[in-house]
């Protein structure tokens, strides 16, 4: 599977040269009539039994990304009103307690996606991770990327290069005829050039495409079909895998899993448009909100915005933890860094750990000249994936758009033991932290002199007023580390979740029910 995964991939650049284009019809509506897509205005799949990943947030930049069980999963496409419903249930599996997928429990996740044309949303479950892809794949709007779902499945690619505005092309012939593969390309969406490769039975076996990804650039998003079954009148494949991510490059790519149970043609799908309850999606990249925490240090946030940022002035220039989200976030805040200090240069931007929505805009700073100050352990990825010169040609960003010449000469600075920014009496201390649930490599920022910790999906400090929370297997190994280190707190700031007091924090990884206090 793999290996077909990278021929097709290959051939996606091929294409983007331009291949000469042929005519595609006859065999597509052999395709076509062969797999049932002729008459098909509706299809629903459905299935028990696969999984469901958290992409991009493993526990380590050398895994594959963690996995849920599926339990239940349906999806439901009306191909004519460009509607599509997909509702999953999952639960904690033997590869989801690390990661992005730590928090699932035994009694399970539900989740219920509705796509209606351009619009797309959350009914159930969702809200700022891996499935709706918020903090993710910010490079794709939510809403391209479930159109691009439903094209990508085998009725829907032929559907849509059949189309009368279509231009299907025949790139490529392997094989002799009778055990041939033919690759099928057509454009879609106005920029993604999708290929599907088509064996001699007339069925498509995968099909294949690049994304835009703040971290991979243009990022393989692949579809794999397992053995076709003839379900009432259509034929349709007993399995589904995609890939999100490039093998070449890491381990994590393998995204989702389904062993199909049930296919039904031309069932009847309710076609509906979102209602005051249901979660449309939010502007995470445009509010700012900056509050003045320290003397001269700002939490850099806004409505609606979990993921902040914490700008450090220093004398010479300015220091700024965590770059979240993508490119976009990032030169919001930026531009507000420059308000805040003006005239001094952004020195250095610390990314606390390889999850793709705390590190989705640290290229955009790298184009500001800043050295990135990240763990050594995930330097390999950040140097080959993140920060590669090679083209982004979906989404280019500040970095693509610079030469080679005026990349930073220091791109990243690398963290083991204890990594120390200090300029003329101020001083900001970047520590390891110990692997724990969440990631194997985690920073966490010290303000000597403001007595001030700062952290990322490592302990969110309660609302005033608020119950205190019960303690995070994070939030005991901060406590240790700061016990370890020796250093004297009083602050504590939570990249999520705003800025409180270290007696706070004391009182909760000290409760009798926790295992730090016993």
């Amino acid at each position: 599977m793999k290996t077909r995964l990278l021929i097709a991939s290959a051939l996606l650049a091929y294409i983007a040269q331009g291949a000469r284009a042929q005519d595609a019809r006859t065999l597509l509506q052999a395709v076509s009539k062969n797999i049932g897509a002729d008459n098909l205005n509706t299809l629903q799949i459905s299935g028990t039994q696969g999984y469901s990943a958290a992409v991009g947030a493993p526990y380590s930049a050398d895994q594959d990304w963690p996995r849920g069980e599926l339990t239940s999963y349906t999806k439901e496409i009306d191909f004519n009103a460009h509607f599509s419903r997909e509702q999953i249930a999952r639960r904690s599996g033997p590869n989801s307690p690390i990661g992005g997928t730590q928090g699932i429990s035994q009694r399970g996740q539900k989740f219920d996606f509705v796509l209606n044309g351009n619009t797309a949303w959350v009914v159930t479950g969702g809200g700022a991770g891996p499935y709706d892809r918020q903090g993710y794949m910010d490079g794709i709007p939510v809403a391209e990327m479930w159109q691009l779902d439903n094209i990508m499945t085998p009725q829907g690619f032929v559907k849509e290069a059949l189309a009368p505005d279509a231009h299907p092309a025949i790139v490529m012939i392997i094989g002799p005829r009778g055990h041939q593969i033919t690759y099928v390309s057509i454009a879609a969406l106005g920029k993604y050039h999708i290929t599907a490769e088509i064996n001699e039975k007339n069925e498509i076996e995968s099909v294949v495409t690049h994304v835009a990804n703040p971290a991979f650039g243009d990022m393989l998003y692949a579809y794999s079909y397992g053995p076709y079954k003839q379900f009432g009148a259509v034929k349709f494949p007993s399995t589904i895998h995609r890939d999100e991510g490039d093998p070449q490059l890491t381990p994590a790519h393998n995204s989702f899993y389904l062993q199909v149970a049930a296919v039904q043609a031309n069932a009847s799908v309710q076609v509906y448009t979102p209602t005051s309850g249901e979660k449309l999606p939010k502007d995470p990249i445009t509010p700012i909100d900056s509050k003045k925490i320290g003397e001269g240090v700002w939490y850099i946030a806004g409505e609606g915005v979990r993921h902040a940022s914490v700008a450090i002035e220093f004398p010479d220039f300015v220091v700024v933890v965590e770059a979240p989200l993508s490119e976009d976030r990032s030169i919001v805040v930026i531009n507000e860094v420059h308000r805040l200090v003006p005239n001094k240069p952004i020195r250095y931007l610390v990314s606390t750990h390889y999850h793709f929505d705390h590190m989705g805009g640290i290229r955009t700073y790298a184009a500001e000249g800043a050295t990135i100050v990240t763990s050594a352990e995930d330097a390999d990825v950040y140097r080959r994936v993140v920060l590669s010169p090679a083209p982004r040609t979906l989404a280019p960003d500040r970095l693509s758009l610079l030469p080679p010449d005026r990349w930073p000469r220091e791109l990243l600075g690398l963290v083991t033991d204890e990594y120390v920014i200090s300029d003329k009496g101020q001083e900001l201390d970047v520590y390891p932290m110990p692997s724990f649930e969440h990631v194997s490599s985690m920073l966490v920022a010290y303000l000597p002199r403001e007595k001030m910790i700062i952290n990322a999906d490592v302990y969110e400090p309660p609302a005033p007023g608020k119950p205190l929370p019960r303690a995070s297997a994070g939030a005991r190994m901060l406590y240790e580390t700061i016990q370890r280190l020796g250093l004297d707190v009083k602050t504590q700031v939570g990249i999520h979740g705003g800025v409180g007091s270290e007696d706070d924090f004391t009182k909760i990884v000290t409760q009798p029910d926790s295992p730090a206090g016993n």
